[in-house]
Formats: structure tokens, sequence, C-alpha cells
């Protein structure tokens, strides 16, 4: 029997060592040496599963994405559920690290370490609850509630929307600022994050589209009368509820977010040939299936009137172009796609029917280029927009910070916060 036992051992050792060898020890907390990437993995009755964060604002996901894990041998793979990508690595023979590579289109490569108690990355300290908020089939949006408005606040409700290509936690610190008199949120975009990822056609990237997705916010979660503060290219989220639904809000608050996709000034082609093309090609869009006469008409006069000026844009994009040479090019990234949809769908607002503090950088923030061709170029933009704006909506302050940067709160933190103050005080 000994010598059977001996025997069965030393035939099954190579099964077991290879069996152990598929079983790579990867459970746990991993990250990149710099605070960018941070997985988690645990098993459940057999199956692998985690969490995938990105610490990065872009495309971020701070309050986790759920992975689809597979290990073979000491190969592991991993597809977060809510954002494209996926990340294929080795695990090292001493199980300390893991390296591979990231991304679905032009794959990045990456290595992870086991976080530990002494060098682990802040996932999100931000005290703030998630939810995800439906907004139309199959989207649901990250809604970011930081709390506040009680124990004496009675200010409005105070929602804040990120920039292109930026998430809700853009704003984890400042938000916090103003939890005393207001209850605030915060909300991804659909197309970034880990809010949904519809395909970029021009409807599902609809400026009034955007907007409505934050009409169905409000009403979600029942926020009545709020003060909407949008960075960048949310001014055109802003201006669709500021034009169409001014009811809904008790303010808006444009966080250097007052340019052409926000306020339509079509002698200022820096600022709003994008505008000028997204009219062309809706109208032209409408014309080809053949409305109602009376529609028809409309349309083909808002083209003559846009012509001049799409004719002044294509000849500032050919000299742009006279010297450039064709490059292989890579397809672009989702969120690259959901950006081109964004900026492709602008449409051109007019005045507010609504309170509204802008907040503009200006003059704009060139050093250490201030004497050249394109800084003069931009800062002359840049005058004629906000002389436009101011003009174009009497009631509304205009704030200008000079050499601020593009994301003030950041920039002028505590200029920013006294004015947003004053703001939502005056609106009692």
């Amino acid at each position: 029997m000994v010598r059977l036992a001996a025997f069965l051992v030393l035939l099954f050792a190579p099964l077991i060592a290879m069996s152990s060898a598929q079983a790579a020890d990867v459970l746990g907390t991993w990250q990149t040496p710099t605070a960018r990437y941070v997985f988690t993995l645990a098993k459940t009755r057999g199956v692998y599963g985690g969490q995938w964060y990105n610490l990065r604002e872009i495309d971020g996901s701070l309050n986790g994405n759920p992975l689809i894990v597979t290990l073979a041998g000491n190969t592991l793979t991993m597809r977060p559920v809510r954002t494209p990508g996926t990340f294929t690595g080795t695990v090292s023979a001493d199980g300390k690290t893991i390296s591979g590579d990231w991304g679905s289109h032009d794959p990045t490569s990456l290595t992870f370490e086991r976080a530990t108690k002494a060098n682990a990355h802040a996932i999100d300290p931000s005290p703030h609850k998630v939810q995800f908020v439906t907004v139309a089939p199959d989207v649901k949006l990250e809604v970011l509630d930081f709390g506040g408005g009680s124990g004496g606040g009675n200010g409005p409700p105070l929602v804040f929307l990120a920039g292109l290509g930026f998430t809700a936690h853009c704003f984890d610190e400042f938000a916090l600022k103003f939890t005393a008199h207001h209850h605030v949120y915060a909300i991804t975009r659909r197309g970034y994050g880990v809010s949904s990822w519809p395909a970029p056609t021009d409807a599902n990237y609809d400026a009034d589209r955007m907007g409505d997705d934050v009409l169905a916010v409000l009403d979600a979660l029942h926020i009545e009368k709020p003060v909407l503060a949008g960075h960048s290219v949310a001014g055109q989220e802003l201006s669709s509820i500021g034009t169409r639904q001014p009811a809904r809000v008790a303010g808006l608050i444009y966080l250097d977010a007052a340019y052409g996709y926000a306020f339509y000034d079509p002698t200022n082609l820096l600022g709003d040939s994008a505008v000028i093309e997204a009219i062309m090609r809706r109208d032209l869009d409408q014309l080809r299936s053949a409305p109602a006469p009376t529609r028809a008409r409309a349309l083909v006069a808002e083209i003559q009137a846009t012509m001049p000026f799409l004719d002044k844009d294509m000849q500032s994009k050919a000299g742009q172009l006279a010297a450039a040479k064709d490059t292989p090019t890579a397809a672009p990234a989702p969120r690259v796609q959901a950006g081109q949809a964004i900026v492709s769908n602008a449409h051109p607002y007019g005045a507010i029917q609504t309170p509204a503090l802008i907040l503009a950088t200006y003059p704009i923030k060139c050093a250490p280029n201030c004497d050249s061709a394109y800084a003069k170029a931009l800062f002359t933009a840049v005058q004629q927009q906000v002389a436009f704006v101011s003009a174009l909506n009497p009631q509304a302050k205009v704030v200008k910070l000079p050499y601020a940067d593009h994301f003030v709160w950041r920039s002028n933190s505590d200029e920013v916060e006294r004015e947003m103050n004053a703001f939502m005080d005056g609106l009692h």
C-alpha cells in the first residue's frame, strides 16, 4: 500500500502542479504604479468577477464598472461591462504583477501590481451616492448625489454638467462647497464614463436630445426648479433647456460655456463653424425627405441665409488644409466618436428666457504664446462672443475672469464660488 501511494503521488504530481498553474492567484486589488487604473477581483461559487476603476476624468469610472473575467492558466482577460475595451494580461511567475494590453483601439501596454495598505490609490473619496437614471430606451446616465440642502439650507437644487469628454466626477471636490445651502447633483452625459454609450448617430447625440436627457434626470429624481451649472460644451445643454423649457429651471450658470454652441453668432467663425455646418447638414437632410411646402420654404430660407457664412467657413478650412498631408489613421476611440457626434449636432441657440450667470475667461489664457497669430485671432473671437452674448441676454450677469483656465472652478475657485453663491442667493 505504501508503494502504491508513492506511485500515485509520482503519477499525479504533474497534474497537481498543472492545476496550481491554472489557478493563478489573482484575487484582491491591483493597480497601475501611477494613479490611472485599478481593478478588484473576487471569486464567487467558482466564477471570477470584479470592478474596474479609471481614476482619470476622461472615461472616468470612479464608482466602479463590473468586469467580465476569464482566467486560463496565467492569462487574465477582463472586459468592463459599461465601457468599451478589453485587457488581456499575463500573471508573473511570482504573482506580483500582471502585464498586458488594454483597449479595443490602439491598445496601451499596462502593468498592474498588487495594492497594499501602504501604496493603494484613493479611488473615489468624495462623499456622494451614485445611481443610474434611465433617460431613453437602453440609455442610463450616471448621477452623483452629493446631498446637502438640509439643516437651514433653502437654496434651489444645483446640478453640475461636465464638459466634452469629462464626467460628473470633475466636480467631486467643488460640489461640496455648496451642500450647506443646496442639494447638489452632477450628471455624466451619454457616451462617457459609466453612462450608456449609444451608437454615435445624429439622433442619439443631437443637442436637444442631450438637453432632454438632463430634463429626464430632473423628472426621475423629482428635482424641482434647479440651477444648472454647465462647463464648456454643456453650454449647449443649458441653452437647449433655457430656450425650450425655461420654466423648468431657476437659473443657468455657464462655466466658460457661452461659446457658439450655446449662443450662435454666425459672423464669429472661430466659434461657430460647427453650428453652421450642423445647420446645413440638418436642413439638407430634411429637405431631401420632401416635407410639406411650408416647412420646405422655411428650410430653403435658412439654407440661403446660412450659405454666405458656410462659404467663409469653407474658405477658412481650405487655407488650413492647403499644406496638410495624408497620414494613416486608425478608427477613432468610442469616446472620440461620441464627441464628434455631439459637436456635429449643435443648434443655433439664441437668447435664453431665464436668469443666467456667465463666467468667461477674458482675456483668454494664452501664455506663453500670446503674441502668436492664433492667440490674437482667438482673443478677437472671444471678445466678439462675450459682447454678443451680453447684448443678446441683457438680464444675464457676465463676469470676466482674466487669463483664467478653461476649468474656471479650479483656476479661480474662490471667485467662481463667490459669484455662484451671489447669483443663487439672488434667485430667492
